[in-house]
């Protein structure tokens, strides 16, 4: 296998592991048992990783799914249910080999076929197939072997495959046809599921056939030597932040997702508990409908960005734990820009009137799609409703649950202008799964016409997959940035910090894309 690009040395990295002798003692449990109630501030809306972005369902599923590749701790890729992965000379076949003897939670042995299936299954109703638009034909010539054949040579096709944004986690074959979001929760992980009552819990309790991956020492990122040391974990929707402090100080729960920073100093003086924070979270953001008036004006949409005061929204949103530095990637990435940053934080009303005289704004009702499960997006909103108001804007709140807010920027175009959300998992991804939901085929944000496009957008876009160096998609990543600022693609606020905590009695709780219940152990 040649290697041409930083993606392909890691993925060889990971490929010579794989196959090694294994001269390490792999990571124990100092601890097995105990049964852990984890506070989630959002509803979920289905377990079925192909069919759904939202990170509340991601905080469950990727405890019970596994896909071929995902992400190290520095979210490199890596192989996970894959044993191995060659490129073909000509950059145009990758020829999976499979780990030997994974178990579904069914009793079932995994198999190609299974790959085969969940690879057809994503392809029809997976959010993120965009992924895969550039593969001509996957086949299994034998059930340990899985090939992906291209249409056209793709250097950044590993990482876009290791995304864990929505996976093409492995199911089995039978359970394949499901309609989206109805898909049976069996999958290779960790942990299996129990029961899942809607608006109240999910359970999951540990997986005793689970086959940890030998070719590491330890648990990194969603992969690595991942064991099930806890005997189950109950992720209780706890929507209201005051809930959630409660719940930890008096030990109903043992960890939460987020805590107010408002309660954070008065937690940190208490000896059971530990304030576990991660920084630049995600990007607060409104993303906008392109389908539905005024919105699918760019024009409104620069006079929106225009006007806002995003210091303002995010100190509402956040009480103070966030920053407004702009990029779409954090400033110690590699491809970091600050490509399009005159388009933001301009606070400037007067300019922002002049341009919605321009596009010839009359009044039609600007719809903000937001929720209550995630207080800082309510918060956004109310704030960002004030200041559009304050320029003449004819503005309304549709304030829904989390799950139907999802519900509703999926298939009802007619109903909103934008909607409130997080761009975490993306970002962390890289530069080149941010814009990925804007890109064609545009499942969700798609303008009056699908088939139609910003073709600057696409170019760009276009050019930050396939260019054959580095530097050249690095360059095209900044001209996506621009176009994305310029036309008001997207909106962004700021980056949020997280502030996640546990009970001082559960141990090796480090904070990542999803609160990793794996390796983690509680006292007895």
């Amino acid at each position: 296998m040649m290697l041409r690009n930083p993606t392909m040395r890691v993925v060889a990295a990971a490929v010579v592991s794989a196959l090694s002798t294994t001269a390490w003692a792999a990571w124990e449990c100092p601890n097995k048992g105990g049964d852990l109630v984890f506070g989630q501030e959002a509803k979920v809306n289905s377990l079925d990783m192909h069919a759904s972005s939202t990170i509340s369902t991601r905080n469950i599923a990727m405890h019970l799914f596994e896909a071929l590749m995902t992400r190290d701790e520095d979210n490199n890729p890596i192989l996970e249910l894959a044993e191995s992965v060659t490129e073909s000379d000509d950059r145009l076949k990758y020829t999976f080999k499979l780990r030997d003897g994974i178990k579904f939670h069914n009793g079932k042995t995994m198999s190609s076929a299974d790959v085969v299936a969940s690879f057809d299954r994503y392809n029809k109703l997976g959010i993120e197939k965009v992924i895969l638009a550039n593969v001509a034909s996957w086949e299994a010539p034998d059930a340990s072997t899985f090939v992906i054949n291209m249409k056209k040579a793709q250097p950044t096709f590993l990482e876009d495959l290791s995304s864990f944004s929505v996976p093409i986690v492995i199911v089995p074959a039978e359970n394949a046809t499901a309609e989206a979001l109805k898909l049976e929760p069996v999958g290779t992980g960790p942990f299996k599921f129990v029961e899942f009552i809607a608006d109240s819990h999910v359970k999951v309790q540990r997986f005793d056939d689970y086959k940890p991956n030998t070719a590491y020492e330890n648990r990194t990122g969603f992969g690595g030597y991942k064991l099930a040391c806890l005997d189950s974990v109950t992720f209780r929707i706890v929507t209201e932040p005051g809930s959630r402090v409660a719940g930890l100080e008096t030990g109903e729960l043992q960890a939460v997702e987020d805590v107010p920073q408002a309660s954070v100093p008065r937690l940190k003086e208490n000896k059971s508990i530990t304030i576990v924070p991660y920084e630049n979270f995600w990007i607060h953001i409104a993303n906008p409908n392109f389908a539905k008036p005024p919105t699918d004006n760019a024009l409104v949409r620069r006079a929106i960005q225009t006007a806002l005061d995003m210091d303002e929204i995010m100190e509402a949103a956040t009480d103070g734990a966030y920053n407004t530095n702009f990029g779409f990637q954090t400033k110690n990435r590699a491809v970091y820009s600050d490509a399009g940053k005159e388009f933001f934080n301009l606070k400037d009303p007067e300019k922002a009137k002049a341009l919605l005289k321009e596009a010839g704004y009359k009044g039609e009702e600007l719809v903000l799609l937001t929720n209550k499960d995630y207080t800082s997006m309510y918060n956004a909103a109310l704030v960002m409703s004030e200041q559009l108001q304050a320029i003449g804007m004819n503005v309304k709140l549709l304030v829904q649950d989390w799950p139907a807010t999802i519900a509703t920027r999926n298939k009802a175009h007619d109903e909103w202008n934008y909607h409130f959300t997080g761009w975490g998992t993306n970002t962390s991804l890289g530069y080149l799964a941010v814009f990925k939901f804007l890109a064609q085929p545009r499942p969700i944000y798609n303008f009056k016409d699908p088939t139609a496009s910003d073709k600057v957008f696409d170019a760009a876009y276009d050019d930050m997959l396939n260019k054959p160096t580095f530097e050249e998609r690095k360059e095209a990543f900044a001209r996506v940035q621009y176009r994305v600022m310029e036309n008001g693609l997207a909106l962004p606020f700021g980056w949020l910090t997280k502030n996640q905590a546990t009970r001082s009695n559960v141990h090796n709780f480090v904070p990542f894309r999803i609160p990793r219940m794996y390796n983690v152990w509680m006292d007895k």
